[in-house]
């Protein structure tokens, strides 16, 4: 039996794999603010799905980015009590099992890589646009080796632009996509905003980012995920493909876009594929 997590800045998911191939029915829970609350609770719901079998591994994702020898959060706008803490140690220490960490949406595209919409690619860029920005480059179906991780979300797009939400920095990409920058700017939630104008304005500042995502990662497929793209009526691949068209001119052939499959369970995915590679199934 292995134990699969995901944990959020908001919620976290966690599920058992009874067999290494699949896995069972998540639970969902809000996310503790404190670091020793969060292991504790984490231990305990652990328990509570393994039904007093026994859990021989653990993997998933966590919203930020980590050390290099992913083991800890190194900054979360959402999970500040988490920054710097032994997560990793602690974890195996709480349930005496290997546990294995990644950035959340680099597990995410692991798991369309391997399951989603990215399935039999060779390169596989995935990029959510959610609260947030983030994403990973997938080759071979493993998540590309990195030092600091994958931040397409803080990529410059325009230096005088507003500040990003979640850093601070002047014209990232998620200063101007993101469900944080567009309510910043709006005063609204995304799912409220019905403007045209605003979404076409939107598919055009995440063209940009694909453009410098596309010419530096040279993928053959580009992944978007994250509720602004997957339950958001206005920010639709044709017009992100009508604006990347546009703006991407070096290549006379452009990777696919194509819409996240795997919805809300793409990290669990993600995290059973971690395990295989590890040698557990």
């Amino acid at each position: 039996m292995f134990l699969l997590f995901d944990i959020g800045g908001t919620n976290m998911r966690l599920a058992v794999s009874p067999d290494g191939k699949n896995f069972n029915e998540p639970r969902i829970v809000q996310t503790p603010r404190d670091f020793d609350d969060g292991v504790s609770f984490f231990a305990k719901i652990a328990v509570e799905l393994s039904a007093g079998g026994r859990i021989k591994a653990a993997a998933g994702g966590i919203a930020g980015p980590l050390d290099r020898e992913k083991t800890k959060l190194v900054n979360s706008p959402n999970l500040s009590g988490w920054i710097d803490k032994p997560l990793k140690e602690t974890f195996q220490k709480a349930m005496n099992i290997p546990v294995y960490l990644e950035n959340d949406a680099a597990v995410v595209g692991l798991g369309e890589a391997a399951n989603g919409a990215g399935k039999g690619e060779e390169i596989v860029a995935y990029i959510t646009v959610s609260t947030g920005v983030g994403g990973a480059r997938i080759v071979d179906g493993k998540i590309d080796r990195n030092i600091f991780g994958f931040e397409p979300g803080h990529q410059i797009i325009d230096p005088d632009g507003t500040l990003c939400p979640a850093c601070g920095g002047a014209g990232h990409l998620e200063g101007h996509v993101s469900g944080a920058a567009l309510e910043a700017r709006f005063k609204r939630k995304a799912h409220e905003i019905t403007d045209a104008h605003v979404w076409e304005e939107e598919a055009k500042w995440l063209a940009y980012g694909l453009n410098n995502t596309i010419v530096y990662w040279s993928p053959s497929i580009v992944v978007l995920g994250g509720s602004m793209i997957t339950k958001n009526p206005g920010m639709t691949i044709e017009r992100i493909s009508y604006h990347l068209k546009k703006t991407l001119v070096i290549f006379k052939e452009l990777p696919r876009l194509a819409k996240a499959e795997l919805g809300d369970v793409g990290g669990l995915h993600g995290a059973l594929e971690i395990l295989k590679q590890n040698n557990y199934s």
